[in-house]
């Protein structure tokens, strides 16, 4: 079974309270077992568009990966992001197939 992502990028406008949203995550990600694959690292821009902040999450499938998002601990720690932040954020579904 294909494993389930969070890409996000992010423009963080206000740190301080932007801490407060990353504090209050923690207990959605680990009540669903996310993994961080990516967490603000460097990165280069070759096409298109992109904000400064980029995040990967790992879940152990896509239909984990959803219920994360719609999760009472996500929701709450989703209203303290909001204002602090400006983010595109997709849920996706991993490939498990031929490679070449």
């Amino acid at each position: 079974m294909p494993k389930g992502y969070w890409i996000a990028s992010i423009d963080v406008n206000d740190p301080d309270g932007y801490k407060t949203y990353v504090a209050a995550n923690a207990a959605a990600f680990r009540k669903y077992g996310a993994k961080f694959v990516v967490r603000g690292g460097r990165f280069e821009l070759r096409e298109g568009t992109s904000r400064s902040r980029n995040v990967v999450l790992e879940f152990k499938d896509y239909a984990t990966a959803l219920s994360c998002y719609d999760s009472a601990e996500y929701r709450t720690a989703s209203a303290l992001r909001q204002g602090n932040s400006v983010a595109n954020l997709i849920i996706i579904e991993g490939y498990d197939g031929d490679q070449p």
